[in-house]
């Protein structure tokens, strides 16, 4: 009888154990708008013209008249090489061109004086025909020395080396006493024209059949109109200035299953040199009332997503999404949320089904769209 009393004590004295604690999440209302889909490429920059300074003749350098790196003007003096030996060349080509041309004045000579005496029986046919041949092979020296002549005066006119085009110029590949166009024609420099900038960059095959099947065919390049295009530079800033295609190849690598093309931007700062990494990107299409969340609102496992929806009463639904495009920072979901449904965007390892939370209200970042519009793979 006692044991059971105290029993009964006991257990009246016993409280059961208090509730776990509301966890406390960040929750947001979903966004929708229009969203621009973009495709996006790889490249790298290089000058709408890329022109190769070359020694044409072989000669020592005397001096190097421009500074590197600076713009240059077509016509400017780039090089000089020592222009002695081809000033004599150019004196002895002179010298052979007026000995032969008195040698054929000579023979002309003898043609005039020789025809009437063959009337007259004076001299023989044979010593007409004769010189009527030496006058005609005279002739043909004179050709054949001012030919030469003018090949020694452009071999002279080569060691002034100019700029065939206009533009920037890099550093120079040789300096003065080196010697040039020995064999092969040397590289001197190069100049580059940097306004417009070019882009080139590759597109796979699947994704240049979808712009290709999207946009109407007209004049542009490779058949295929195309929206402004945008440059993303290195250090992930915007080119100010929206390009164009020029350039699509003839056809698809087949080794990597890629086709070349490239773009031109202005670049009247002429902040864009050649060699630079570029991103370029164009909206394709544009996705109308698509709903987004952020990235980190969105569970993954086993290549199921979900997100965690908050409903009126407080409490938390597990719902599985689909997604489709990343924007910047938020992820676009085609099915699995309506507008206006708020989820969890901060919190989300702290709640389960059904479990009621204590919801703090934020805004999702509109800024996090601002980056680029990544097209899913399959």
């Amino acid at each position: 009888m006692s044991l059971a009393i105290v029993a009964t004590v006991s257990s009246c004295g016993t409280e059961p154990p208090p509730a776990p604690p509301t966890p406390n999440v960040k929750v947001a209302t979903v966004l929708q708008r229009d969203v621009p889909i973009y495709l996006e490429a790889i490249g790298q920059t290089r000058g709408n013209t890329e022109t190769e300074i070359r020694a044409r003749v072989e000669g020592y350098i005397e001096k190097v008249n421009y500074e590197e790196g600076t713009p240059v003007a077509k016509g400017q003096l780039l090089y000089t090489l020592d222009p002695r030996p081809f000033q004599e060349a150019l004196a002895q080509a002179r010298a052979e061109r007026a000995r032969s041309e008195a040698e054929w004045a000579r023979r002309k000579q003898d043609v005039a004086r020789f025809e009437p005496l063959v009337a007259d029986n004076a001299v023989s046919r044979e010593e007409y025909e004769t010189a009527v041949a030496q006058e005609t092979a005279a002739a043909a020296t004179v050709d054949a020395a001012r030919s030469a002549e003018r090949a020694a005066a452009l071999n002279l006119g080569y060691t002034r080396v100019v700029a065939t085009e206009g533009g920037l110029i890099g550093k120079t590949e040789v300096q003065a006493g080196t010697l040039v166009g020995s064999g092969l024609p040397t590289l001197l420099t190069r100049i580059s024209q940097i306004d417009p900038i070019h882009v080139r960059f590759t597109l796979a095959e699947q994704d240049y059949l979808r712009v290709a099947r999207a946009r109407p065919h007209d004049a542009s390049p490779g058949g295929v109109a195309t929206p402004p295009l945008e440059m993303i530079l290195a250090d992930g800033t915007a080119h100010p200035h929206p390009g164009t295609l020029v350039f699509v190849d003839r056809n698809v690598d087949p080794e990597t299953g890629t086709i070349l093309l490239e773009a031109s931007f202005p670049n009247p700062e002429r902040i864009v040199r050649p060699g630079q990494y570029a991103k370029v990107r164009a909206a394709v299409t544009v996705r109308k009332g698509a709903i987004l969340v952020p990235q980190r609102a969105v569970a993954e496992m086993q290549g199921t997503f979900s997100v965690a929806v908050v409903k009126a009463d407080d409490t938390i639904e597990m719902r599985h999404v689909t997604t489709a495009e990343r924007v910047g920072g938020l992820w676009v979901v085609v099915d699995g949320l309506k507008p206006e449904e708020r989820i969890v965007v901060e919190g989300l390892q702290k709640v389960r089904p059904g479990a009621r939370v204590t919801a703090e209200q934020v805004a999702i970042d509109e800024g996090a769209a601002a980056g680029s519009t990544s097209t899913p793979r399959a």
